[in-house]
This record gives structure tokens, C-alpha cells and sequence, in this order.
């Protein structure tokens, strides 16, 4: 049976009048709706959530929320409005008018970026999957199925670029998206990041303040991209994504407002105390702190990158908010990078702009996760506690560039990996934290009530009151 796209897949890319990517989509369709059912919330299919649909991408209305079951969600297709007459904004096609197809000199490149941003999505869905049965609040649990079913059209977004413009070799791909999952030791997710287990919502509130915000930032660099499709795309990717960084941000300070509370209640910051009383004490929150971030990392690639500078040269991808800066060619400019000195210290390393553009992004990145961080520290000081969360450097535990392997402390400076090995559960989440906070997923789904170790919003989802039944079981 074909697909009624109108109905079925909202979109703004007339799909019906292109009956080649019409029966690739609905060679896929099913194959997705089988992941769907096998990867996606386990044992919720059949629940109506209050959820966020796409409709199009008017600013004033781009959305409609209702209840629905999620395989009946509409993943749609969306590219933003395009810019008339829009230029390549970077590199050294600058000024040149952007591509509607991809020049064949780089089509197995813009492949590869678009499949790796592809297999993201549907590998922090599959990630997420059993989180449903653990959640502190009805509230809650519709955030993580809104989160999960935005992942499911972002890989529509990609899957679509993959039909429209990649011929076989992009149906191809799309058919393996499918096929590998979130830490099977057979077919992994393309990442490593996405390759972790998530078995408890202090781990899911970090991974979408922190990941999540990789993602916004990956989305950007693309939405500068030379390729207009992919640009416009990602645009409205990051509508959307908003909102998961927001589910991040407001959760882990909810986590910290609950335990500010029991801790003035009990008089107290001892670490048993405020276990036994069910609340996760700060410093277990410093320790996931300090393994998601240095997780999402890693994602930007390694300092120096060739490949990197060959993104930015040939105009596949830009700095995020490129038009702030003031050289978008970088033809012969230079920066500074700090690099191991092979002594147990560190060094100076000179290297092209165009090389750093992994690094820049990266401190670009920094910068945006310190905004909630400072956010969550105001929280404590007004509480009268005398406790700083503090981002780690990022030279700690690295698994990919100049620092990949060397043990530092969280201030970044070299150590033995003698002193790493045995203060690490000082600085990442140990095996008896992991136990801790996993005893605290226990569900809790009446409306309107918390979970013990975590504070209600202070809103509601679209004006709806925190008590609205946004799920139903």
C-alpha cells in the first residue's frame, strides 16, 4: 500500500510529486517502523502521550500537541524556508551561490557526515529504551517519549537526504542505519558516545544537557554547509533540539533543587546521610558531570584534523554562527593548541586555523555547557551551600587527539596513571554510585507527584499544569 504523505509524513519537500523517493520511502517506512517497535520505548506503544508534532516550519506555529501513540507519531520531512540567492558563507568557494546537488567530488564525504549524524539518532533512542519503566514522574516519562520521537525524525531528516540525493548508494545506507544498534558488539553505533549504557535518568538528564548540545553544534557547522539541502535541514534539526537540551538542563536542576531541600531540612552535606534519605548528594553529581562531558568531547574529533580543514576549505562544513567571525577563509592564519610535551607536561603547538576548526568548535561548545553549569551554581549559592560544580578540562579523560590516553586530573594537569587508576572514583561515577543511583529508579506515576530525589518543574509542557495526566498508562 503507498503512503498517503500528506497525511502520513507531513512535509515541506512535495514528496508526492516525485514517485522515485516516494517508493524508497516506502521501501523504508516499514523497516523503520519495525525498529521502531523492536528498539524504540519498550512496552509504551500502545500508550497516548501528549506529544509535539512537527507541522512545517512557520516560526508562529510549527508545531500542534495532542495525544498520540507513538507509532502513529507522523515523522515528517522539514527544510527550512530557503534563503533566495543564499552564498557559500566560508572557504574558498566563499561568495560562490550554494549547491541544490552535491558536486561529485564530494558526495562520498558529505555521505559519510550525514550517515554518522544519522546514526546518532536512532542510537540514543535505542540507548533510552527501558528508561520508561524507572521514571520519577508522568512529567517526565513525556519528555523522554518527546525526546525519543524527535530522534526518530531527525533520522527521517538524514534518511531523506540519503534518497534524495545519494541514488543507491544512499538507500544503501539508509537500510544499515537499521541494522546497527546502540552496544552491539556486532554492529555498534558508529560513535562511542552512543555505544554507553543508559540505565538511569541521572545519566539521561546529563547525556541531553551534554550530548545533546554536541548535536546542536554539529547541526550548526552543517547548517553553514555549501550543500543547501543539508543547511536547511539542520536548521530545523535545531528547533527541535532545543527542547532536548532543555529536558537536560531543567532535569539535573531539579536533581540539585531536591537536594539543596533535604539538605537544609537535615542540617547536612554527609554523603550517607543524604543517600539514606534518597536524594543524590553533589558530589555523585559532579561525578557523572564529569563523564558525560568528557564523553561528548570526544565526538568533535581530535584537535588538528586534516579532514577537518578540508570541511571548512571545500565548503561542507563551517564554524556554528560562522558570521561572527571575521576571517570565513582562514587562508593563512594561525592558532595555538595545548599538546602533551611527552615529559609529563604540556606544550605550546602552533598550527593552521583551518586545522583547529575541530578545536574552536570544541571551546565553542565549553563556553555553551558552562551557561547551564553557572545556572545550577547559582541554585546552591543562594541555598547558602559552599559547593561549585566545575566543568573538567577538556585534556581529561580523552579517548580521541593529542590527548587520547594520557591520564590528567580534572584540572587537566599530566599524571601518572598510577594516581589516575587509583583516584578515579573521586572523579568518575564508581561502581557502588552507579548502584546508588540506579536503587532510586523506582517509578512514580500519578499525576503531578516526584520521585523522592528529584523537584517538580516549575511549569508545565504548553501551558498544561504539571499535574495534567500526559501520559496515559
Amino acid at each position: 500500500m503507498s503512503i498517503n504523505y500528506s497525511e502520513r509524513i507531513p512535509n515541506n519537500v512535495n514528496l508526492a510529486s516525485d514517485r522515485t523517493l516516494q517508493r524508497a520511502l516506502e521501501h523504508w517506512q516499514p523497516a523503520f517502523l519495525d525498529w521502531w517497535k523492536d528498539m524504540g520505548p519498550s512496552d509504551f506503544q500502545g500508550n497516548d502521550v501528549y506529544l509535539r508534532t512537527a507541522i512545517g516550519v512557520d516560526a508562529q506555529g510549527w508545531a500542534s500537541y495532542g495525544a498520540v501513540k507513538m507509532p502513529d507519531y507522523r515523522w515528517g520531512i522539514f527544510l527550512a524556508d530557503q534563503e533566495a540567492e543564499r552564498k557559500i558563507g566560508f572557504g574558498d568557494h566563499m561568495g560562490e551561490d550554494v549547491w541544490q546537488q552535491v558536486p561529485g567530488e564530494y558526495r562520498s564525504v558529505f555521505r559519510r557526515l550525514i550517515v554518522t549524524q544519522g546514526d546518532t539518532e536512532p542510537a540514543s533512542v535505542e540507548q533510552q529504551r527501558l528508561l520508561g519503566h524507572t521514571a520519577p514522574s508522568l512529567y517526565d516519562l513525556r519528555n523522554l517519549f518527546q525526546v525519543n520521537v524527535e530522534e526518530g525524525r531527525h533520522l527521517w531528516a538524514m534518511v531523506y537526504l540519503l534518497h534524495a540525493h545519494f541514488g543507491r548508494d544512499g538507500r544503501e545506507e539508509a537500510e544499515e542505519l537499521l541494522e546497527r544498534h546502540s552496544g552491539d558488539p556486532d554492529k555498534p553505533r558508529i560513535l562511542g558516545t552512543f555505544n554507553e549504557p543508559m540505565d538511569n535518568w541521572l545519566s539521561f538528564f546529563m547525556f541531553t544537557y551534554f550530548t545533546d548540545r554536541d548535536g546542536k553544534f554539529q547541526l550548526k557547522s552543517f547548517a553553514e554547509s555549501a550543500f543547501d539541502p543539508l543547511a536547511r535541514t539542520t536548521r530545523f534539526m535545531l528547533t527541535e533540539e532545543a527542547h532536548h537540551m532543555f529536558v537536560g538542563e531543567t532535569g539535573v536542576g531539579r536533581v540539585i533543587k531536591r537536594t539543596l531541600e533535604v539538605m537544609k531540612e537535615l542540617d547536612t552535606d554527609d554523603v550517607a546521610t543524604l543517600r539514606k534519605a534518597g536524594v543524590v548528594d553533589l558530589p555523585t553529581i559532579q561525578r557523572f558531570m564529569n563523564f558525560w562531558f568528557t564523553s561528548s568531547l570526544d565526538l568533535f574529533g581530535s584537535e588538528a584534523s586534516s579532514n577537518a580543514a578540508n570541511y571548512f576549505s571545500n565548503g561542507i562544513k563551517g564554524r556554528p554562527d560562522e558570521a561572527k567571525f571575521a576571517d570565513h577563509v582562514e587562508s593563512d592564519t594561525e592558532m595555538t593548541i595545548q599538546v602533551p610535551d611527552g615529559q609529563g607536561g604540556l606544550k605550546g603547538e602552533t598550527i593552521t586555523v583551518r586545522n583547529g576548526m575541530n578545536e574552536i568548535t570544541r571551546l565553542e561548545y565549553v563556553k555553551d555547557c558552562n551557561v547551564g553549569v553557572t545556572r545550577w551554581n547559582m541554585g546552591i549559592k543562594r541555598a547558602g551551600i559552599d559547593f561549585e560544580l566545575k566543568l573538567p578540562s577538556t585534556r581529561f579523560r580523552r579517548q580521541v587527539g593529542a590527548w587520547s590516553g594520557i591520564a590528567t586530573n580534572p584540572e587537566g594537569q599530566p599524571i601518572a596513571q598510577a594516581e589516575f587508576d587509583a583516584r578515579k572514583d573521586e572523579w568518575l561515577p564508581s561502581d557502588a554510585d552507579k548502584a546508588f543511583i540506579k536503587s532510586l529508579m523506582q517509578r512514580v506515576v500519578e499525576p503531578g507527584k516526584m520521585a523522592g530525589w528529584i523537584a517538580p518543574p516549575d511549569r508545565g509542557i504548553n501551558a498544561q499544569a504539571v499535574e495534567y495526566q500526559y501520559v496515559k498508562l
